[in-house]
């Protein structure tokens, strides 16, 4: 019984030792097949090009599935479907439509004396062929003003000492009291333009033509102050605030004028007429005033001609 297994042992050692002298064989001809050929590739002279030769990253080599071929069959259709109109599923902008403004209501306290303009008031308005950029000269790049106490020069509308133009009178430049105006506030109180004016040595400023409509001109002749109504007389249709008192102030005292002489010329003839006809036009007379009522404006805060934030709010809403 142990001789048996002795042998058996025995046997499957020399197996083992067969194997691996076949094996040290097959390495030893491989290795002599290598050698060979790294000798026929040196003769050819591409034994350095494979390692000049980079193998691709997984990450660039994409994996494209095979189109299928077009069907030549018809697409299918629902029968129940088939007479119904063909929905469009693409967004249909609708276009914006724009609110109709409010109705723009400019109100001006009453001053101690009549506010009260003649059709030679009319001819001092001013005019201008271009426009006006607001907010441009004597600002800085972040829309702000440049105030300096030595190099500014001071306006008369705004009372503010800062950079930019200024206009040049014929009257009043040289005298103890020069009246100077910044752009801005010539174009969107009087509606004239700064450069076009400062080309004429005959200009002369709305202080020295009587038209003009600071605070403190008003005050002197016992009117209120107008406050920021620029943006407002802009949207009635007019060029300017002095554009817009002028007319408006001139067109009712025509108006209430007319009204008062018509009155006493039916009266002398016709007094039961003519009481109808006073009480009618004190009706029309009262109409217009109701019209230019106006809706109190801000605290006023100077005569500058800061833009109302309540219209970008109502085109936001």
């Amino acid at each position: 019984m142990v001789g048996t297994r002795g042998r058996k042992g025995r046997g499957k050692a020399g197996e083992d030792e067969e194997m691996v002298g076949k094996i040290a064989e097959y390495e030893e001809s491989r290795a002599q097949r290598m050698k060979e050929n790294m000798e026929r590739m040196k003769s050819l002279g591409i034994a350095d090009l494979s390692k000049q030769l980079k193998r691709p990253s997984s990450s660039s080599v994409r994996k494209t599935k095979p189109s299928a071929p077009p069907s030549t069959h018809p697409p299918r259709r629902s029968s129940r479907l088939k007479d119904m109109p063909q929905v469009i599923y693409s967004e249909k902008k609708i276009p914006k439509q724009t609110s109709a403004r409010k109705n723009v209501i400019i109100h001006i306290p009453e001053g101690e004396n009549p506010e009260i303009y003649t059709e030679e008031d009319e001819k001092l308005l001013g005019d201008s062929e271009a426009v006006w950029e607001l907010c441009v000269d004597g600002y800085d790049e972040d829309g702000q003003r440049i105030y300096d106490p030595h190099e500014g020069k001071s306006c008369h509308q705004c009372r503010q000492k800062t950079l930019g133009l200024r206009t040049n009178c014929y009257k009043c430049t040289g005298e103890a009291v020069t009246w100077q105006f910044c752009g801005d506030c010539l174009y969107t109180r009087y509606g004239e333009n700064i450069n076009e004016v400062n080309l004429r040595s005959d200009w002369i400023c709305p202080v020295c033509r009587g038209i003009c409509n600071c605070s403190r001109c008003r005050r002197d002749k016992g009117w209120e102050p107008t406050g920021s109504i620029y943006r407002k007389a802009k949207n009635l249709g007019y060029k300017s605030v002095a554009h817009y008192l002028i007319y408006t102030q001139h067109g009712q005292a025509k108006t209430e004028a007319g009204a008062a002489a018509g009155s006493l010329a039916i009266d002398d003839n016709k007094e039961g007429l003519s009481d109808a006809l006073t009480q009618s036009g004190a009706e029309k007379n009262q109409k217009a005033e109701d019209n230019l009522k106006m809706d109190s404006d801000e605290e006023y805060r100077g005569d500058d001609y800061e833009e109302e934030e309540e219209e970008e709010e109502d085109e936001s809403q």
